[in-house]
């Protein structure tokens, strides 16, 4: 590979030299290295309008609302997304938070029935650097049929390839004395190595966005969309994103986010734990916003959640555009016949009935055979290849009704559900893995980011628990852990020095978070600026510490 001025990368980990060199190839690192450049300052400035939003949010007292600045492009009636491609208008069943660097899962999702694979970089995923290279490796065999017990990818599920969001860096690579931004790392080699060959199969490029919190970072991921199929030499408009409103700021500009990506737009999409989250984050000290234990009074039914998924399909329907629900993350027991089976299957698709009766035009799950029940459930229920035709004239969402708090309140139960869910998650993140199972369901850094938002908040304002009448306060939460932590030991069954230690080493950091005089805004950008996880990738890989990185 010939030398480029001012970039570096890291050798390969151990048992990765091929991918390595079939992934970073002088042609794809001058791509890289040019996208990074292109679009560095772009990055730079969308992450400091992000701090400068928040910070008048606070300062001012502030909600958000629908902006009059942007109301000509929701009042004008005319404009329309382009028609998706062929193969993304059934959506009704992908498969959600496969991280591609589990092979034989990925494989397993290539062979199902699913309309479509969420190839997973972010909320599901540990992005170390083995995990990275060996994902978009896989993605490249996948893509060239190199998988022999896979179908070719004209027939396989569709790849809804997501990248790492904003918040995230990669450790690995430098251009110009600085970590390069994290989905620009994932986009660029998955665009280098993939696009041609999905899109002359009519299978893409596809991506899902990750936490999007406004239209100016729609519009730069339009930007970075135009410039790559130029430099590739595609068609405009190739390249689809479905971007996941996660965040509650972004609900307010939907329609200008669609407007921005109208070219490129393959929908919205709406999840439960990254957006109820997202109100901790901008606004968890204030009382008003106390979000009661997620385990008994948080869920779609919740009118401050049902009514954002009804603007979401509403707002994409109307454009043209499809609208997809969340993931359902419970597992089903082996034994089909038991009675846990029956009451999982029915708890699932009561929840998923809520969607389908809302018009969404597809969700996701993550247990490969829950696949079958749910395309049955929208063949039973809708007709056709989506629900576009369902418009919601209907509906009137306002602001007060996305901003409202559910009633409710905290139990003990809730309280140390969500610091086994968090201390868990930052041990599977230090073991270099970005989910977990526990108590019959899959959990990742969604489900950690709302676990650590509402502990951290219920210290704050020092919240009462409903059923024991003590107030959640430091010391309650540090007396707890002690008990959750024994009794995860034996979850996780460690008997190992070094297991034991990282699992004291995830109790630390987790109470570390949770006690911060400043909510730390996402978990992820924690975690992986930490010292202990850049030295875990370190362990993991067999490398030495401070190895030379290679100078290309």
């Amino acid at each position: 590979m010939a030398a480029l001025r001012g970039v570096e990368l890291e050798p390969p980990p151990k048992g990765l030299e091929e991918a390595y060199q079939t992934l970073f190839t002088s042609k794809s690192f001058l791509f890289l290295a040019e996208l990074i450049t292109t679009f560095q300052e772009e990055v730079d400035r969308i992450l400091k309008l992000r701090i400068s939003r928040k910070v008048n949010l606070d300062l001012t007292g502030d909600l958000p609302g629908f902006s009059e600045d942007t109301a000509h492009i929701r009042n004008d009636a005319t404009w329309r997304v382009l028609p998706v491609p062929e193969r993304l208008r059934r959506r009704h069943v992908d498969i959600g938070d496969l991280a591609p660097c589990d092979t034989e899962r990925f494989i397993q999702g290539l062979q199902s029935p699913a309309q479509g694979i969420q190839v997973d970089f972010d909320d599901g995923n540990c992005p170390t650097y083995r995990n990275q290279i060996k994902g978009i490796y896989n993605v490249y065999k996948a893509v060239h049929n190199l998988f022999h017990d896979s179908p070719p990818i004209s027939q396989a599920p569709v790849l809804m390839l997501r990248p790492r969001a904003w918040n995230m860096v990669e450790h690995n690579m430098m251009v110009s004395g600085r970590e390069v931004p994290g989905p620009l790392f994932d986009f660029g080699l998955l665009m280098f190595h993939c696009a041609t060959r999905l899109f002359e199969n009519n299978s893409g490029p596809f991506f899902y966005l990750s936490k999007i919190e406004s239209h100016l970072e729609a519009r730069l991921w339009n930007n970075i969309f135009l410039w790559t199929e130029e430099k590739l030499g595609l068609p405009v408009g190739s390249i689809k994103g479905t971007v996941l409103i996660e965040n509650v700021l972004a609900t307010f500009e939907m329609e200008e986010i669609l407007y921005e990506l109208r070219d490129h737009s393959a929908g919205l999409n709406c999840g439960i734990w990254d957006y109820s989250a997202s109100f901790v984050n901008k606004f968890g000290h204030r009382p008003a916003f106390l979000l009661p234990d997620r385990s008994k009074y948080v869920n779609m039914e919740k009118p401050f959640l049902k009514c954002y998924m009804d603007l979401l399909v509403q707002t994409c329907h109307r454009r043209g555009a499809l609208a997809t629900g969340g993931m359902a993350a419970l597992l089903l027991p082996r034994d089909k016949n038991s009675a846990l089976y029956s009451k999982v299957l029915a708890t699932v698709t009561r929840l998923k009935l809520l969607e389908i009766s809302a018009g969404v035009d597809g969700f996701m799950v993550y247990d490969l055979d829950l696949i079958e029940p749910m395309q049955q459930l929208f063949q039973q229920h809708t007709r056709g290849e989506n629900q576009l035709t369902e418009l919601r004239d209907d509906l009137s969402v306002t602001p007060a009704q996305l901003l409202t708090m559910p009633a409710g309140g905290v139990t003990l139960y809730g309280l140390k559900y969500n610091i086994a869910v968090g201390v868990l998650f930052i041990e599977a993140w230090l073991s270099g893995k970005g989910h977990f199972f526990y108590k019959g369901q899959v959990e990742d850094s969604a489900t950690a980011e709302i676990s650590r938002s509402q502990v951290w908040q219920w210290i704050r304002h020092r919240a009462r628990l409903e059923d024991d009448d003590r107030e959640v306060t430091s010391s309650l939460v540090k007396t707890l852990i002690q008990d959750v932590t024994k009794e995860l030991r034996e979850v996780l069954q460690c008997h190992v020095v070094r297991d034991v230690q990282r699992l004291l080493t995830a109790k630390s950091m987790f109470l570390e978070v949770v006690h911060k005089s400043e909510f730390p805004e996402f978990l992820t950008t924690y975690l992986n600026q930490d010292h202990t996880f850049i030295a875990s990738q370190v362990q993991n890989d067999g490398m030495e510490e401070g190895a030379p990185r290679h100078k290309l």
